[in-house]
């Protein structure tokens, strides 16, 4: 439902891109940023970060495959998205993105996680019954040579394929903000900064989930939470967070300087109907309070106990995530609002059970904690126990003579 002040075109009245369209670069920002995260340990070597390395690549793997179901869903006819693999488009952004989504879940993702699950994969294989050993023995792809030369080939093309992952992570994201950036007949979304700001927003929000998860299942497991890795990654959180925020600060200052003829009608817009969007929710709430919080914990780390640090980093993680979520709703529905003729304005209503209402939006934001539940069944991303009691088993597994 949508309400008109003042004069639109009939084609404007309607907002074709509704809350799924601002759920899918929300989601795909998350699998981004938490990549990111996995590189510091497999590529830069911090190592404080490791407990997190694991889980980081398994999120990304979940939410990558929840990352196309909006698009599906608002389609209408899902059935028809294969054909932009039988009938490419090498001129359309969206059209190129299948391609992009493909070579980043499979020759990617998917692929860095075989190599670094593979010994465990072999021997769980091999130890465990049933349907689980069936799945096993499917993902050992009949490889089940574990040798130590082996192993260290493994770790090898795992950190080319994580290096290579890494700009795979921003092409993934920064097309979102080129299709925007490019639209030039909006003034709200033409900018060349707009995919610059979508990586970096993705950076931050993904490095935000994967914090937040790490130090929730850790006190569901009742296990000490590392503060040395917690606080190096709200460390590099702080700090991508800053450019974000800069850059965002530098587009709205070339705006507010060039003042062109749609500025205001932006203006306008920020100030009545984006204003608790974007001014309380996405800058004030969402980046001011968490940036103060967070230079907090930077410069008096050690005046604080480990129980406050906790406490900041868990308001942080979510705050961040929240306004880079209002961030890419102020940028898909907020660029929708007004006329080209910047004479009108229209109002978006989100309507609840619809396909492209609240409840399915709700559905597609829990899907892919319950991916991750399931992969972490699979693949546990800690050294627990358990998994320490399977590492042990490969000495006593059968090697390949020779290698």
């Amino acid at each position: 439902m949508t309400g008109v002040e003042g004069y639109m075109y009939p084609n404007e009245i309607t907002l074709y891109w509704s809350v799924l369209i601002v759920l899918y670069p929300y989601i795909t920002g998350l699998v981004a940023g938490a990549f990111i995260l996995a590189s510091l340990e497999r590529v830069f070597r911090v190592e404080a970060v490791k407990p997190t390395y694991r889980l980081a690549l398994l999120t990304a793997l979940a939410f990558l495959i929840d990352a196309p179901l909006p698009l599906q869903l608002h389609l209408g006819h899902p059935e028809r998205s294969p054909e932009m693999y039988f009938t490419p488009h090498a001129t359309s952004a969206m059209a190129m993105f299948g391609y992009v989504y493909l070579w980043y879940l499979m020759a990617v993702l998917v692929f860095e996680i075989w190599l670094d699950y593979r010994r465990e994969i072999v021997v769980r294989s091999q130890q465990t019954k049933g349907l689980l050993r069936l799945i096993y023995k499917i993902m050992t792809l009949g490889s089940s040579n574990i040798s130590p030369r082996s192993l260290h080939i493994d770790e090898k093309v795992g950190w080319v394929v994580t290096l290579v992952g890494i700009p795979s992570a921003f092409l993934l994201h920064g097309y979102v903000g080129f299709i925007f950036g490019s639209i030039k007949a909006n003034p709200w979304w033409s900018s060349p900064l707009m995919p610059v700001v979508f990586i970096f927003s993705a950076m931050v929000s993904g490095v935000a989930a994967v914090l937040l998860l790490y130090m929730a299942l850790t006190g569901l497991r009742k296990h000490t939470i590392d503060m040395r890795c917690v606080d190096t990654i709200a460390m590099y959180m702080f700090y991508i967070f800053i450019i974000d925020f800069s850059l965002e600060m530098l587009d709205l200052i070339h705006r507010v300087y060039e003042a062109d003829e749609s500025f205001r009608s932006l203006d306008f817009m920020v100030h009545t109907k984006l204003y608790f969007s974007q001014i309380v929710i996405q800058i004030f709430i969402g980046t001011l309070v968490p940036l103060v919080l967070l230079f907090i914990t930077q410069v008096w780390k050690h005046a604080l106990n480990d129980i406050v640090r906790k406490r900041i980093y868990v308001l942080c993680g979510s705050l961040i995530l929240i306004s880079v979520f209002a961030m890419r709703w102020n940028v898909v529905i907020g660029g929708q609002l007004f006329s080209k003729s910047f004479l009108g304005y229209t109002t978006y209503k989100l309507e609840l059970a619809t396909r492209e209402g609240l409840l399915a939006a709700i559905g597609l934001t829990i899907l892919p904690f319950l991916f991750l539940w399931v992969l972490i069944k699979l693949l546990p991303p800690w050294s627990d126990e358990s998994a320490q009691a399977v590492a042990s088993q490969t000495r006593r597994v059968a090697v390949v003579p020779g290698d």
